[in-house]
């Protein structure tokens, strides 16, 4: 007997949009079959009228992770894995991927040990982790670096920017980027790069304090796209010069990093590029409104004519993944800086994420439904290394299913959020939102009812498949 059985829904398999039953054992999907042919289930989940879909992959959150207005200033956290988890799985994401801090007082694996004590026990949905190089890397992280790839930590971030004026610590030298990249291709890992140049950021930022045209709302004139195009360029090229070595372009927010992207790949070039849904539905005159800090994040919202391109890029072009750069904290905290220099990054995103993007995509742009949930879900899981464990409908993949419910009028508001006390998409009609969300077999959210257990999220190991790292396979 099966232990879980969804019948009644039109699902996206991997071969594409169909009417099946999907049946459960444990914690995977054991058998997919025509409505009415599977075995007896000890529950059952009726999807009628819904659209079943792989769970949803956020790859780019931050948990616990220090907010600082000041080199001086102590140090706030944002909201943890237990809370940001929780609202995941509500609005039909099942797993997230974090990023450990590799500073330089201590080991890889030391930073790795500290980040699972906070995670452990701690998270409802599965998760992962980037590592994150900060700084003049010393020697012997090179090392270490690929020890951590081995064991399962496939993807290093590195920043050419250090992103606020004031603030040091995060930038790496392109040296020492182009000595990773060459470990991160020979170990089989992938490298997602923040990146936008530095001395350009770093101009304009003296520049505009200069001219006392401080308030966060002239930000994307700091963070330009420029900077954005001179960054992406540079280290693509970099990249292009190391055999094997693929990037991830984290929150592309410009035309100019959309065409980056697109040049290397159209070269034959492993990049993959992803954006945020910020940039898709905000542009820099979104700062003018009031409290408009909720809607910024780093780099800075851009302008009309880059929405445009980064939503063509979406469809089957350069973009391959609609990520939230996730910064859970109470609105007090959201709100606390003003200017261009003290403006909190991120927001409140991922709880909305997939009922958005399917209004989005599939509503207002006849993106279908196969298209939307690669771009939400099993893209990421490729490019990342779950795949099919993760982002799929299939025999032998998790049971991480979502019934969201389609065809409806909701509007989004922060009193029936579970993140915060507020989100930036107050207001915003959806036509679509998840109906039920199952976690590696187990129903957590059904019915305006949650039952997640945190002792259910898992690490997951990963490891690049050497097509995604050999070509733009995604």
């Amino acid at each position: 007997m099966l232990d879980l059985l969804i019948t009644n829904g039109q699902c996206v398999l991997p071969s594409g949009l169909a009417a099946v039953d999907i049946g459960i054992a444990g914690q995977k999907i054991v058998s997919i079959g025509a409505p009415g042919t599977l075995a007896a289930a000890g529950r059952r989940v009726d999807a009628k009228g819904g659209l079943v879909i792989p769970g949803g992959i956020d790859p780019h959150i931050h948990c616990s992770s220090a907010i600082k207005m000041s080199a001086a200033d102590p140090a706030k956290f944002t909201d943890p894995p237990s809370q940001v988890s929780r609202a995941a799985l509500w609005g039909g994401t099942t797993t997230l991927i974090d990023f450990v801090q590799c500073t330089h007082e201590r080991s890889i694996q030391q930073a790795i040990e500290q980040t699972d004590a906070i995670w452990k026990g701690d998270c409802y949905c599965d998760y992962g982790w980037h590592l994150t190089l900060m700084g003049a890397i010393p020697q012997v992280q090179f090392g270490e670096v690929a020890e951590a790839i081995q064991a399962g930590h496939a993807s290093i971030k590195m920043f050419t920017t250090d992103i606020r004026y004031g603030q040091t610590g995060r930038m790496v030298q392109h040296g020492h980027i182009w000595e990773a990249l060459k470990v991160v291709a020979k170990q089989g890992g992938i490298a997602a790069i923040h990146a936008e140049d530095n001395d350009i950021v770093m101009f304009m930022y003296e520049k505009l304090i200069r001219e006392n045209r401080v308030g966060f709302e002239f930000m994307a004139e700091v963070h330009n796209t420029l900077s954005e195009e001179l960054a992406f360029n540079r280290v693509i090229r970099l990249a292009e010069n190391v055999e094997g070595c693929a990037l991830y372009m984290v929150h592309v927010s410009a035309a100019t990093g959309v065409a980056a992207l697109a040049n290397s790949r159209a070269r034959g070039f492993p990049m993959y590029g992803e954006t945020l849904h910020q940039y898709l539905m905000y542009t820099a005159e979104d700062y003018k409104k009031p409290n408009g800090q909720i809607y910024h994040t780093y780099p800075s919202l851009k302008y009309p004519e880059d929405q445009k391109k980064l939503w063509e890029a979406t469809n089957r072009g350069a973009l391959q993944v609609i990520a939230t750069d996730e910064l859970c904290c109470p609105l007090r905290i959201k709100l606390q800086g003003s200017r261009i220099d003290d403006t909190t990054g991120g927001n409140s995103g991922v709880e909305p994420r997939v009922g958005l993007m399917y209004t989005q995509m599939v509503t207002k742009r006849g993106y279908t439904p196969e298209h939307f949930v690669d771009m939400v879900s099993t893209n990421a899981a490729k490019i990342m290394g779950l795949y099919p464990r993760k982002g799929a409908l299939a025999v032998g993949s998790d049971a991480d299913v979502v019934v969201l419910e389609t065809g409806i009028d909701k509007t989004i508001r922060a009193e029936d959020m579970h993140e915060t006390d507020y989100t930036p998409w107050e207001g915003h009609k959806v036509t679509a939102w998840p109906r039920v969300t199952v976690m590696r077999g187990r129903v957590v959210v059904v019915d305006g009812v949650f039952s997640g257990d945190l002792k259910q999220g898992e690490f997951l190991p990963r490891k690049i498949p050497d097509e995604v790292r050999s070509r733009p396979a995604v």
